[in-house]
């Protein structure tokens, strides 16, 4: 064979002329000769086998020329039969190159089939895949979902023919073909010619589907072997992030083939080369759209997780993507920090470099907890909840990351909110510490370790051994000194030097003679040397050896040089080893460690860590403490996402029983409530969770279990919670679970004293009892006996409380609780439950029990529920209290101190002057007032209900009497007048309604009626303070006289006024607050006669008790928005609340705006006269208050016409203002209003009504700062208005509105030629009539100049105008477009009354 293949860039270029021996293609085959040519073909490749390409390559190069043109079929068999070639190839090859004997001529021949082959199948395998990919677009299912047969057919096969293909050229790659070319150097081009089929394939949409993942995984390991075998590293490495910023889809596809490259095939470095490219992408780049950002985050998530290991090499250049601008890459390189620390960097096996590595990734994380986007913040929390969840966190780390978190909760992203609840439940499920989280449970176990600790180290200090430190550590720290100080004392010196210290020294001679030998003397010089006396150690060895010359220490001084004194004083500090324990002899010895020390030593270093892990229990479980505080206030967020992952942040705190964590389980309660089914299943779920599926081994361990739980959570429960409760027992005892028998069993057992338990679990089990009976009433009705005899027996008096709820269980069985459509079920009145009650509520009215009150107020509500006739038992009930208290007058009973005189009203003409206990009878009228209020309730409610019944019984056994005949005759003559006015059935309603009126007003304060007795009694109470000043019988009598006032409109106009002044006059806050309540009630009773006494109800709002306050604000509240009261001008006293000094009464006034701003103009209307009421000089508001309520106010004006009509109002009150601070005020306004365009030119319409207050720096402001916001984003024309109207206010401001418009103007624009008459002011001209000058009194004309104008000259007969508000009137506006009626006429006070009020006045 004498010519070569060689590859070509271009497919078209093999038809070119060529080099010398280079392969030209003679035959390019027609489109309709391919057929015939490709069974030539086949026929040699059956014949020859594999190299049959040699001679039929034209035709396979036939096909790629004519890929457009020929048919479908004719690409599949010319595909089939390159496949063939491919893998005949790849079983002959193995035994040739192996071959030592090929020839030359041999190995160019296969290397010629190996290049044709492969670059004809590769060439069409790309044709193919293109084809594909245009079919699968043009045709996409459309609406119908379903693609054309044939299409989705073909679509099949070259999925699977593609997977042929790959295998194939995988099983040819994988032998080492590399010894086919000359040096094994395989040409480029060949093997480009391959990757570029394999990158083309990676390009279909559908290679990360599921469906593909044969195709993708055949790719990806053929691209493995040509990494490996055939330089395609760097080509890899450099195609990878090409095709990332291309196709963001491939980010997992590569992810798997970089860990496969890098596991199966050992490239490692081509992590590093794909990193080391990402890393070098600058910070803009990224920030470009397009840059592929979003694929290399992906992909660096999904690499970190499939090799972490691999990562930390290269984690080094990614950590700089921290700090650029891209939050995507920023979150994308925290998560390779993630995966890092939780599955490489953890555990305690780490050495000293992976430590530090995991606390620099740690910290780095910890940073990031601040970062300045929400997104990078939100997935480090979820980092950190993963360590957490993995045990990777180290415990020195837990104290300080568990702050971060805390922290985290005020954030103002949702995500981030939700991701720290995520981590600190985390924290708490896998903490290391302890299973029950108490910091006050810590406390007392950590002050006795402490003292333990502290007792230990105390004893151990006083038998603590004296560190002895080594002669020869002593002799290296002295040394450089030392030698200073010898080199000084051995330099010559002058004579007077030498005099000087020989006089010195004279002293210390004598003392010297006196030591015995040379060893005393070696003992003084080492003396000094350890207290650092150099100069002295020097000079007495000097005299030493003149005094001792022959002694062995001192000879070496014969020669007095530094290093002979060096070693002189070594010598005598350290000493030889025979003589050191003499010269060391002055020291304390070393003690040896005794076994006991070592073992107290050991004993000391395990209290300090007992001590040590108790601390950083109790600061975990401060922290946890401190999460719930904040997490609970979570729980009425309006974001569901938000609300759920509190919910169950409760549960776990809950389940690890931190301290405080029941608050949070208490407070989720009334979720149950909630229209959201998202966050109602959330709160069933959790209390399903923690209540309601208890662990045990038996039926009645559970039941146990689940009775103590909720038991538990009842215990010092409010009234909501147990109601909310109701709803999830109810829900359970309705699920027919197994364990219903058993649980009721349980509670009848614990209410009777079967089993030894407290009063507070006894009202518990009652009350679960009740609840239970909702569902099935069954549970209380058959055992009322022993209900009876339990709590409302002999012993009743004694625990009211339990008789209290008691009465609440058997409520339940009513059809009041139970909303029955059919017959009433009612007892008969000598019942033993009646009896009871009557007994224990009369006992109870002669006894000071503070509990009597709550339960008598249940006993008679039950009388009236579950009675028959429960007026006369009532009745009887008045009596028989009434009598007991009379013959505890007439006994002498126990006088109360601060009981007064009281006349008694009876019906008898001679009046008796008794004393009597102001207690009991408090209660007595307590109990009147009760019975009162329960009568109208009994009317209206239960007697109206069964006169209806009834009715419709007896309608429907008529209707069933008469014939269908007789039905159709009524129906012609009767109804037909009463179907066109929509009557049928009002009369008999009417009646029956007028009936209950009439009772009301005429029987049941009749004369022979009992409770008729008590109404001047309490009248008199009421209207004499003074005289019964006692606080719990003036509070009873004043509750008990408005509950009789519900009775009737005779009696609440007859005592309205007295219910009026006792809420003005009285000096106890509770009978104030108890006063509004029952005002609020009548109002809704009897609106109209109530209606004039508004003005009062309204002036609670200014009450000095908090209490008081707080009761008016919640039930105006209500009342205004049932639209009860009408919104007037009052409704300032309630913005004033938005201040108030109380938290919770400025949450209930800022709830009643936002109920009120749902109202169409509600607030709008009402806001200029809030704005009069509010800057009145005689309230005296500050100017910072009034700053903070109206930019509430304001906040609730949204709509452009709203803002265009109050500018305007407002700035015609600059007109009627008087004072300096009601300009600022108006000024601040307009400020606050988010003024548009339309609302800035009425601003400039009415320049005459402000321009004359400009020089006020408090008006001058907060105007100049509407130019401000109006400026930001403004278009360039509307700009240029803006700041023209700027520079007029300055020049006004600074200069004076007369200074600014001075006569002078005239001359200079009439010498301008400007006539006066056509001058063009720059204020547009007023619209819709507002400034129209009345008949007769025409303006003067205006002249003025380009920077200024002059202010239009007024006639004296002219009227100032004024603007009159809608507020002012009865009725209320409706639209926010001022009418005809509004234009200013007539000028309005600034303090002003309504019309009502002054008719009235």
């Amino acid at each position: 064979m004498s010519w070569d293949f060689f590859v070509p860039v271009c497919v078209g270029d093999l038809v070119k002329t060529g080099g010398i021996n280079q392969y030209v293609v003679q035959d390019v085959v027609s489109a309709k000769q391919l057929p015939s040519c490709l069974n030539k073909f086949k026929a040699a490749l059956r014949s020859q086998g594999p190299l049959c390409i040699l001679e039929h390559f034209d035709t396979g190069y036939s096909v790629l020329q004519h890929c457009k043109a020929v048919d479908l079929a004719v690409k599949e068999d010319t595909l089939e039969l390159l496949v063939q070639v491919v893998s005949g190839l790849s079983v002959s090859l193995p035994s040739i190159l192996v071959s030592t004997s090929l020839s030359a001529a041999e190995r160019k021949e296969k290397l010629n089939a190996v290049k044709m082959s492969v670059f004809l199948l590769c060439k069409l395998t790309e044709n193919l895949e293109s084809d594909s990919y245009r079919q699968n677009i043009v045709t996409a299912p459309g609406k119908g979902g379903k693609k054309g047969k044939a299409c989705g057919e073909g679509l099949v096969q070259w999925d699977s023919e593609r997977e042929q293909v790959l295998q194939a050229l995988v099983q040819l790659f994988q032998l080492d073909i590399r010894s086919l070319w000359s040096l094994s150097l395989v040409e480029e081009e060949f093997i480009s010619c391959v990757t570029c089929c394999c990158y083309k394939l990676l390009e279909n949409p559908t290679i990360s589907h599921v469906k593909s993942k044969p195709t993708r995984d055949c790719v990806i390991h053929l691209l493995g072997l040509l990494i490996k075998k055939y330089n395609h590293l760097l080509g890899a490495g450099v195609k990878v992030i090409q095709m990332l910023q291309h196709f963001e889809q491939l980010s997992s596809v590569f992810a798997q083939a970089v860990s496969v490259w890098s596991t199966e095939y050992g490239v490692r470095a081509i992590i590093g080369e794909v990193i080391r490219e990402i890393g070098q992408k600058s910070s803009e780049e990224l920030a470009r759209e397009g840059s592929g950002v979003k694929a290399f985050a992906s992909f660096l998530s999904e690499v970190s997780a499939l090799v972490p290991e691999l990562m930390i090499p290269n984690i080094s250049v990614l950590i700089t993507h921290l700090e650029g601008e891209s939050h995507t890459m920023r979150v994308a390189v925290c998560e390779v920090l993630g995966e890092i620390l939780v599955r490489v960097l953890c555990g305690d096996g780490l050495d000293e470099s992976g430590r530090a590595d995991r606390d620099r990734f740690f910290d780095t994380l910890q940073e990031h907890l601040h970062d300045s986007h929400s997104h990078v913040r939100t997935r480090v929390l979820q980092v950190y909840t993963r360590i957490v969840n993995s045990k990777a966190l180290p415990l020195c780390r837990y104290s300080e990351v568990m702050e971060l978190a805390v922290g985290r909760l005020m954030d103002k992203s949702i995500n981030v909110v939700k991701s720290s609840i995520q981590l600190l439940a985390a924290f708490i499920a896998h903490n290391p510490y302890s299973c029950k989280l108490s910091s006050a449970d810590l406390k007392k176990p950590l002050e006795k370790e402490t003292s333990k600790l502290r007792e230990l180290k105390e004893k151990l200090e006083g038998t603590a051994p004296v560190a002895v430190i080594k002669a020869s550590e002593l002799w290296a720290a002295m040394v450089p000194e030392l030698l200073v100080t010898v080199r000084k004392e051995l330099e010559p010196t002058s004579e007077e030097e030498k005099e000087q210290q020989e006089d010195e020294e004279g002293g210390e001679v004598e003392e010297e003679k006196e030591a015995e030998d040379d060893r005393a003397t070696a003992v003084k010089i080492a003396q000094y040397l350890r207290v650092n006396k150099y100069r002295d150690a020097v000079q007495l060895s000097i005299r030493a050896h003149s005094c001792f010359p022959e002694s062995e220490m001192f000879t070496s001084l014969s020669t007095l040089t530094p290093e002979n004194m060096m070693d002189t004083l070594a010598l005598i500090f350290k000493g030889s080893d025979d003589d050191t324990s003499e010269l060391n002899q002055n020291l304390p010895p070393t003690p040896q460690k005794e076994p006991e020390k070592e073992g107290e030593d050991g004993e000391l270093k395990k209290q300090e860590m007992l001590v040590q892990y108790l601390k950083d229990t109790e600061t975990f479980a401060l922290q946890v403490e401190r999460a719930i505080s904040v997490i609970n206030t979570m729980l009425y967020w309006k974001t569901t996402s938000v609300v759920q992952e509190a919910v169950q942040f409760c549960v776990t705190v809950c389940e690890f029983s931190v301290a405080n964590s029941i608050s949070g389980v208490r407070k989720m309660l009334p979720l149950v409530w909630s229209t959201d089914a998202a966050i109602k299943d959330a709160v069933i779920h959790a209390y399903r969770r923690l209540y309601l599926n208890p662990q045990g081994d038996t039926i009645r361990t559970k039941a146990q279990t689940l009775v103590d739980s909720l038991s538990e959570l009842m215990v010092d429960s409010s009234l909501g919670t147990i109601q909310c409760l109701e709803e999830i027992v109810q829900e359970f005892f309705s699920s027919g679970s197994s364990l219903q028998s058993t649980v009721v069993q349980v509670l009848w057992e614990r209410f009777t004293g079967k089993r030894e338990t407290s009063s507070l679990y006894k009202r518990a089990a009652v009350l679960l009892l009740g609840m239970a009976a909702r569902a099935e009433r069954e549970v209380v009705l058959s055992n009322l006996d022993t209900l009876c005899s339990v709590a409302l027996g002999e012993k009743v008096t004694e625990d009211f409380l339990l008789a209290r709820d008691a009465v609440i269980t058997i409520c339940n069985i009513t059809d009041h609780v139970r909303q029955s459509k059919g017959a009433p079920f009612r007892l008969p009145q000598d019942h033993q439950l009646f009896t009871c009650l009557t007994q224990a509520v009369a006992e109870g009215v002669v006894m000071e029990d503070p509990y009597w009150q709550s339960f008598m107020e249940q006993a008679v509500r039950l009388i009236y529920f579950l009675a028959e006739s429960p007026d006369q038992l009532c009745s009887r009930l008045l009596q028989r209290s009434a009598r007991l208290l009379l013959d505890q007058i007439a006994e002498g009973g126990e006088v109360n101190k601060d009981a007064g005189q009281m006349q008694d009203g009876s019906q008898e003409s001679n009046e008796q002057c008794e004393q009597v206990n102001c207690v009991c009878l408090a209660q007595l009228l307590a109990a009147c007032g009760c019975v009162a209020f329960w009568q109208v309730s009994h009317l209206e409610r239960s007697v109206s209900a069964e006169l209806r019944r009834r009715r419709g019984e007896t309608e429907e056994r008529e209707e069933k009497e008469k014939g269908p005949a007789g039905k159709a005759k009524q129906t012609a003559n009767e109804s037909t007048m009463e179907e066109e006015l929509g009557l049928i059935g009002a009369s008999a309603e009417d009646t029956e309604a007028e009936l209950i009126r009439n009772i009301c007003e005429t029987e049941l304060l009749a004369e022979e009626n009992l409770l008729s007795a008590f109404l001047p009694l309490l009248v008199r109470v009421c209207g004499s303070p003074g005289r019964y000043s006692h606080p719990q019988l003036t509070t009873a009598a004043c509750l008990a006289l408005s509950q009789y006032m519900m009775i009737s409109p005779s009696v609440c106009e007859e005592n309205i006024r007295l219910m009026f002044t006792v809420l003005e006059r009285s000096t106890l806050p509770v009978v104030r607050a108890n006063a509004i309540i029952a005002l609020g009630d009548l109002t809704v009773r009897f609106p109209n006669i109530l209606e004039p006494w508004t003005q009062n109800l309204y002036a609670r709002l200014s009450d000095e008790v908090p209490s008081v306050r707080q009761t008016a604000v919640t039930v105006l509240t209500q009342l205004v928005l049932k639209d009860v009261l009408k919104v007037k001008g009052q409704v300032s006293e309630v913005a004033v609340l938005l201040i108030d000094p109380d938290s919770h009464i400025n949450s209930l006034a800022l709830n009643f705006f936002n109920e009120l701003a749902t109202k169409d103009n509600a607030i709008y209307n009402l806001l200029p006269d809030i704005i009069s009421r509010l800057s009145d000089p005689e309230r005296g508001m500050s100017s910072e208050d009034f700053n903070t309520i109206m930019k509430q106010l304001f906040s609730y004006i949204t709509k452009e016409r709203q803002t265009e009509s109050l500018v305007e109002k407002l700035c015609q009150r600059f007109r009627t203002a008087k004072t300096e601070r009601q300009w600022c005020d108006l000024a601040v306004s307009l400020s606050l209003l988010s003024m548009c365009e339309r609302g800035f030119k009425r601003l400039q319409e009415c320049w005459e009504c402000y321009s004359d207050k400009l020089t006020e720096p408090g008006v001058y402001q907060p105007l100049l700062s509407i130019t401000a916001k109006l400026r930001r984003g403004a278009k360039p024309q509307f700009k240029a208005q803006v700041d023209e109207f700027e520079q007029r206010l300055t020049a006004v401001h600074t200069r004076g509105l007369e200074n600014v418009e001075s006569p002078e103007m005239d001359e200079e624009n009439q010498k301008a030629g400007v006539s006066a008459e056509k001058t063009v002011t720059r204020t547009p001209a007023p619209t819709r009539g507002r400034l129209k000058s009345k008949e007769g009194q025409g303006k003067p004309p205006v002249s003025r100049c380009d920077d200024s104008f002059v202010t239009p000259r007024k006639s004296r007969k002219s009227k100032k105008p004024a603007i009159t508000f809608s507020s002012d009137e009865e009725e209320d506006e409706e639209d926010a477009v001022m009418a005809e009626s509004e234009t200013p006429k007539v000028t309005t006070p600034i303090a002003r009354t309504s019309r009502r009020a002054r008719l009235r006045n």
